[in-house]
C-alpha cells in the first residue's frame, strides 16, 4: 500500500473535493482520481460516491478514514525516530483575539526555538466564523473563549474555565467599594471588547435583561490597549482573568466587586474537527498549547 495514496484519501475526505485536494497536494487531478483508485482496487472496496458535484465517503470509506489517520500518523512518528524528518509546514489556527495576545506575547519565542520549522498562521474570528472556517477546512484547529461547547463532529484537545473580572485602576472611585450594583458602572467610561466577542455578547445579555445597555468610550479587540488605559485611570472593562492576572497580582488594577452579576460560564478550547488528520505539525502545536496550560 502506498502511503502517499492514503494521504490523498484524507486530504479529498478533508476537502470535498478531488480538484481541491490536487492544488493542495501539488497533485494534477487526474493523478489523484489514479490514487483513488489504485486505493479502491487494492482494498476491493469503493471509498467515495461521487453524485451530483458532490464527493463523500462511502460506508467503507468512513470505516477506513480513522484506521488511514492512525497509519499516517505512526508513518510521520517511525519516520521522526529515524531522524529522517523533523516537524515543518503550516498550521492555521482560528482564535480569539485576547487568547492571541495572551497565549503568544512571551511563549512565541519558546515555540518558535523547539519548532523553527513550523509556521503559525493566527486567524482572529468570532466563535461562529471560527466554526465555519473550519467546516471548510480554512483552519486547522480553533482555540475559542466561549461558552462550552459539545458537538460529536469536534474533537477538544484542552479546555479551562475561564473567570471574567469588571476592572479598573486601584484609585478609581468604585475601587474602595465592598459591592458595586452593576448599574452604578454604567455611570463612568467603560473600554470593551467587540460586541462579537463571546464575554462581551454575555455582558450585553445580562444588561439587557435588567433593561440597561452600554455605551463604551472605547471597542477594541486589544485587551493589552484596554488594560494601559485602565491603568492611567481611565474607566472600567470587562476582561477574561488571564488578560489581567499580572496586574491585579501586582496591584495596578484591582477586580470591581459586582454583587448582581452571575457567572457567565466561559470556557477556552482548543478543537479540531474529527476528521481532520492530525500531522505531526499540529500535533506539535496541540502538545505545546496543552503544556502551556499545565
Amino acid at each position: 500500500m502506498d502511503i502517499k495514496n492514503l494521504e490523498t484519501f484524507v486530504m479529498v475526505n478533508e476537502l470535498k473535493s478531488f480538484t481541491q485536494a490536487a492544488q493542495r497536494l501539488g497533485f494534477t487531478q487526474s493523478t489523484v482520481s489514479f490514487q483513488i483508485k489504485q486505493l479502491e482496487n487494492e482494498l476491493g472496496i469503493p471509498l467515495f460516491e461521487r453524485i451530483s458535484h458532490t464527493v463523500t465517503l462511502t460506508n467503507e470509506g468512513q470505516k477506513l478514514l480513522p484506521l488511514a489517520h492512525q497509519i499516517l500518523r505512526l508513518w510521520a512518528e517511525a519516520g521522526h525516530i529515524a531522524g529522517n524528518t523533523a516537524p515543518a509546514g503550516i498550521v492555521r489556527i482560528a482564535i480569539a483575539e485576547s487568547l492571541s495576545s495572551w497565549q503568544f506575547h512571551s511563549h512565541f519565542k519558546d515555540f518558535h526555538d523547539r519548532y523553527p520549522g513550523i509556521r503559525l498562521k493566527l486567524i482572529a474570528a468570532s466563535t461562529d466564523d471560527m466554526f465555519q472556517m473550519l467546516g471548510q477546512n480554512q483552519v486547522d484547529i480553533v482555540y475559542t473563549l466561549d461558552r462550552r461547547i459539545y458537538s460529536h463532529h469536534y474533537m477538544t484537545a484542552l479546555e479551562a474555565p475561564v473567570n471574567i473580572h469588571f476592572v479598573t485602576s486601584p484609585r478609581h472611585p468604585l475601587a474602595k467599594e465592598k459591592k458595586v450594583d452593576i448599574g452604578k458602572l454604567l455611570d463612568y467610561p467603560l473600554l470593551l471588547t467587540e460586541k462579537n466577542m463571546s464575554y462581551r455578547a454575555i455582558l450585553d445579555e445580562i444588561l439587557a435583561a435588567r433593561g440597561l445597555e452600554t455605551t463604551p468610550a472605547m471597542e477594541t479587540g486589544d485587551t493589552q490597549l484596554i488594560c494601559s488605559l485602565l491603568r492611567q485611570d481611565i474607566g472600567i472593562s470587562y476582561l477574561p482573568e488571564f488578560v489581567v492576572q499580572e496586574d491585579l497580582a501586582n496591584g495596578r488594577l484591582v477586580s470591581l466587586p459586582v454583587s448582581d452579576m452571575p457567572t457567565p460560564g466561559i470556557w477556552r478550547q482548543l478543537l479540531y474537527h474529527r476528521n481532520k488528520w492530525i500531522s505531526p505539525e499540529l500535533t506539535c502545536v496541540i502538545d505545546y498549547l496543552k503544556e502551556q496550560q499545565a
